[in-house]
Formats: structure tokens, sequence, C-alpha cells
């Protein structure tokens, strides 16, 4: 799936790579990795986006996930319902690190591999996040082919 998000940064190709894991001795941090790619670059490079679990839950409520998905998951069979509800977790956690990758894309990428620690960018991401319920909601649902709910709203 390509986020909307990308289409405001043309120069850039990025490709969701694996994730979220947790950090190695930081048992409250994940991370997400990233191939990212500029037009003028010969080759792509690998960002590493980390996130602090308890942003992550931070933003999970400022965003009222569960809500907003509660419809799309009861169009499901009962015995089907925890299987999605266990991956919503790790498909969130994906979709806020792209938002958090768009956020140092748009200030520009040195051609080296680099990581985005948990605490860059994290006012700016709470900030970021309300603009971006809509970009999070479908890139989860798109990821468990699910339809969008479109009776709760969208804005915080």
């Amino acid at each position: 799936m390509v986020p909307e998000s990308i289409r405001d940064l043309p120069s850039y190709r990025v490709t969701f790579f694996f994730g979220p894991e947790l950090v190695d001795g930081q048992p409250d941090v994940l991370v997400c990795v990233f191939n990212v790619k500029k037009r003028s670059w010969k080759a792509g490079i690998q960002v590493s986006v980390e996130m602090s679990t308890d942003q992550l839950s931070v933003l999970r409520e400022k965003m009222r996930l569960a809500d907003r998905l509660a419809k799309s998951l009861t169009a499901l069979d009962p015995r089907e319902r925890p299987h999605y509800q266990e991956r919503i977790a790790d498909f969130f956690a994906q979709a806020v690190c792209w938002c958090k990758l768009d956020l140092r894309l748009q200030a520009g990428l040195a051609q080296e591999n680099q990581r985005i620690r948990a605490d860059e960018l994290t006012i700016e991401l709470d900030q970021e996040a309300g603009n971006r319920i809509d970009y999070v909601l479908a890139y989860i649902l798109g990821e468990l082919d699910l339809t969008p709910d479109r009776s709760v709203p969208s804005s915080c």
C-alpha cells in the first residue's frame, strides 16, 4: 500500500521493510524499518524509525482508534475478530512510524542508512497526529482488507 502522504514528497520512494520489533535493550521502544530511495540517488537507504510504546498508547487514545475501528471489526466473524485485533497494534505502529518518517523526509535525508530515535520528533508527531487520522485508519484497514466505517468522524 502506498500511503497518501508520499504524494507530498514526490522525490522519495518509500517502501515498508519490516517491523515493528522491540529494540534490543529497550523493552519500551519499537522499531520499523523502511527502504527510502530518492530519484537522484543511485541506491536507496534504510531508515529505522523508533517509537516508544508510551507515545503509541497516547496517540492510539488521542485518535480514538478502538472506536474508529469497532464497526469494521463487528462485521467480521466473531471467531476471526481476535486475529484481526492482534494485528491492529502492529499496523498502527507501522502507520505511525511512517508518519514520523514523513516528518523527517520533509526536512530532507542524507544518502546514508540512519535511525530516527524514539525521542526525536515526538512533539512534531503529536501535533501532526490529528491531521493524519484518515491516513492511519486507511493504512490499518487496507492491511486488514476491511472497509472503513464512515459513521465515526475523523477529526480529533
